[in-house]
């Protein structure tokens, strides 16, 4: 998929996928799932949105808005991670950035195809 957020959501994912692999054994069916799952979805609505773009622009935006609460849904698994002390504070901040930054191609995204 040549979108620009798209190639940004799917290399966060990437690293979201591989670091949630080290947590404790403990999280691995909670928190570090939960991870990778909200960080794909992102990914994955925007790939099944665009599929659907030439039916209907507004599916393609409810799916966009779909990746935009993972997004959002993200934030929160990684307060969690750092508070936890399952990650530092410059990952959390890098990964924090990213999926703002991810969020606000999202929202543009979704205004451009008006």
């Amino acid at each position: 998929m040549d979108l620009d957020v798209f190639q940004k959501a799917y290399q966060l994912s990437l690293e979201i996928h591989r670091q949630s692999l080290e947590f404790p054994r403990v999280e691995q069916y909670g928190l570090a799932e939960q991870m990778r799952r909200a960080s794909k979805s992102i990914c994955a609505n925007l790939a099944e949105g665009f599929g659907k773009r030439r039916g209907s622009v507004q599916e393609f935006k409810r799916y966009i808005q779909i990746a935009i609460g993972s997004a959002d849904e993200m934030l929160v698994w990684m307060r969690y991670c750092m508070d936890l002390g399952y990650i530092g504070e410059e990952t959390h901040a890098r990964w924090h950035a990213g999926y703002r930054e991810v969020a606000r191609m999202l929202q543009g995204l979704s205004r451009s195809w008006s």
